[in-house]
């Protein structure tokens, strides 16, 4: 799996490494990793140099793979020009894992690729896909050129569309976090209006999610996320009660952004079909991560 030292990453090796797999986790060559144990192989490998990917599968021979690494810097990543750069890496590595005896793969999209000027359920087969940002097309080229690839050499290859995730090791400028951080530091939150309504999901289960498409060797795409409407102002409010600190709120005093949809839900049909089921509810998971938080600042 690439991308083990991120976000979503850290998770998806978490539930790997319990549920038995042998697993080789892949990170840039800037991330710190932890010392090999019997049933996890780790590997500093910069993807986004040409013969990378070849080189890593010839000495792993991977059986499955699982991609998630992607350029994800807060802030930068939806129009970064290092997005193109994932896309050729992606197509490498891809061809890599084929051609050293590779059998399935899951790719990590987003909810970018979608147009966001609709009705605001996404359904992977009915929604149009009309990304807005160089991220999400980028994103939407690669899933296009996977499945592609998939057909060509009968590979299973699903493609997952997170949506809005939350939990333990999110970037602390998101959403969730900048609440939570200001709020225990005795500072104001500063919010915009927050009647938008989004399509929240702890982290843990959408590492699940990316874990079940692969024992159920699933193609096409699938929408990761929990299929319901949540105001974030509820979110918010939610989180500065149990802070006794809802006096610290201030709502309307940043601005939204013009492309910023009022409803942005998934449709998460398929992905259920699959078995897949939520651990946490919206109020357990962000109790979940309120507590990891508190440990953090």
């Amino acid at each position: 799996m690439t991308g083990a030292g991120g976000f979503i990453g850290r998770h998806v090796l978490s539930q790997l490494r319990d549920a038995g797999w042998e697993v080789h986790a892949v990170y840039s060559q800037s991330h710190t990793y932890a010392a090999d144990n019997e049933k996890t192989a780790h590997h500093a490998v910069n993807l986004l140099l040409p013969g990378a990917a070849e080189s890593l599968c010839k000495t792993v021979r991977p059986q499955c793979l699982l991609h998630l690494a992607w350029c994800a810097k807060p802030g930068g990543y939806w129009t970064s020009p290092e997005n193109l750069s994932w896309v050729r890496a992606t197509v490498e590595l891809l061809e890599a894992f084929q051609h050293h005896g590779g059998e399935q793969a899951v790719l990590v999209g987003s909810c970018a690729e979608y147009d966001w000027s609709g009705e605001g359920v996404c359904r992977e087969y009915q929604t149009p896909i009309k990304p807005a940002t160089p991220y999400g097309r980028s994103k939407n080229a690669t899933r296009e050129l996977a499945e592609l690839f998939g057909e060509l050499h009968d590979i299973p290859v699903a493609w997952a569309r997170i949506f809005h995730a939350y939990g333990p090791y999110e970037a602390p400028a998101r959403l969730v976090p900048a609440v939570i951080g200001a709020l225990l530091k005795g500072e104001s939150a500063r919010c915009s209006h927050g009647e938008q309504l989004r399509d929240l999901l702890h982290v843990a289960d959408v590492a699940a999610a990316l874990v079940q498409l692969l024992r159920v060797d699933a193609r096409g795409a699938f929408n990761i996320g929990s299929g319901q409407p949540t105001r974030l102002r509820e979110v918010i409010e939610y989180l500065a009660r149990q802070l006794d600190a809802e006096h610290l709120l201030q709502f309307g005093v940043v601005p939204v952004a013009a492309n910023d949809p009022p409803l942005l839900i998934a449709d998460n049909q398929r992905l259920l079909a699959t078995g897949w089921q939520p651990r946490f509810d919206l109020h357990s998971g962000l109790n979940d991560a309120l507590a990891w938080w508190r440990g953090q600042i």
